[in-house]
């Protein structure tokens, strides 16, 4: 079970850091980008600095000023092995 932790922490880094490099390569401030997202100026600071409990509506928010939306990615082995009929 630690594996998924640490894929999990990674996955929150990663989107951390997508947001935070777009932001900044699009030259938003914080609260700008709080603006455009219609969220707090806070919640951007909290995703940009790897909260991993976060409201997925206001990531989807962010993610949309930049064109992007959460979405399932296939991992490369499943914690649990999910097969046809039982």
């Amino acid at each position: 079970m630690k594996n998924s932790v640490n894929e999990k922490n990674d996955s929150v880094v990663a989107l951390a850091q997508f947001v935070r490099e777009r932001r900044k390569a699009n030259n938003l401030k914080q609260v700008d980008l709080a603006l455009l997202a219609g969220v707090g100026r806070r919640f951007v600071s909290e995703l940009e600095n790897s909260k991993s409990s976060l409201q997925m509506d206001k990531v989807n928010a962010i993610l949309r000023v930049f064109g992007m939306q959460l979405g399932v990615i296939p991992r490369q082995k499943p914690d649990i092995e999910t097969g046809g009929d039982s």
